[in-house]
């Protein structure tokens, strides 16, 4: 099977069906970071599979535990190389999409990509999620919260439950060790005003690793309090 037939399959295996334009999308987002991976670090996965399967499936699997037809506008926190909002984006047109990272570079592949496959209302913004999350254009400014950033649950809902309204919800894309991270939550998801509300345990075909999606509901405002101030959620988790 060829890169599209690949894709079709496995997002219907997982529910998502996707018209040729799409795959043409993802198609070319494959060969955007495939090119740019030769001049920066983008991702360690680069073999066809690979990415069909650990980084655009695995991004839209978020559908197995949120509704994404009820989502108008969503932010991908630490979206690094553009996953999972790049993958959303294509999957889920209807969506506005803002994909915030840190790092200047990244965001300027990702305008690239946006511009290439002609992606509507979807934003790259430089910035830190500490910073971004007190502008009020963003602040409380979203139905829906992704990141499949590498940092402890705590830290991560302290970065984007503050973007998130209230009954709006953050997904965490984790690996199995999410599960430990849940236990020592409570304190966090109090002061946040947010609640643990599923927590789905899977694996994706072919590999062992257990995979883990935790969907946060927001219950009412966060305290103006958080998040704190940059580097303060990481060395110092709630």
């Amino acid at each position: 099977m060829n890169f599209r037939e690949k894709l079709k399959k496995r997002a219907e295996d997982i529910g998502v069906f996707l018209d040729e334009k799409q795959l043409g999308q993802f198609e070319q987002f494959y060969h955007l970071l495939l090119e740019k991976n030769k001049v920066m670090n983008l991702t360690s996965i680069t073999e066809e599979d690979e990415v069909i399967e650990k980084h655009f499936v695995d991004s839209l699997t978020c559908g197995r535990v949120m509704d994404m037809q009820s989502v108008h506008r969503m932010i991908d926190v630490g979206t690094g190389a553009g996953f999972p909002g790049i993958p959303i984006k294509i999957s889920y047109p209807h969506i506005e999409v803002i994909l915030l990272d840190s790092l200047n570079k990244r965001v300027k592949f990702l305008d690239e990509v946006r511009k290439q496959l002609e992606l509507t209302d979807v934003q790259a913004v430089h910035g830190r999620a500490e910073d971004a999350a007190r502008l009020p254009e963003y602040r409380a400014g979203f139905d829906l919260a992704v990141s499949r950033a590498v940092a402890n649950l705590s830290t991560l809902s302290e970065y984007c439950i503050p973007f998130v309204k209230v009954n709006g919800f953050f997904i965490s894309y984790k690996a199995g060790k999410g599960l430990e991270e849940i236990e020592n939550s409570d304190s966090c998801m109090k002061a946040l005003g947010s609640k643990i509300v599923k927590v789905d345990e899977f694996q994706l075909p072919g590999e062992d690793s257990l995979r883990v999606l935790i969907k946060i509901k927001k219950c009412k405002g966060t305290s103006k309090a958080y998040p704190r101030k940059a580097g303060i959620p990481s060395r110092s988790p709630l």
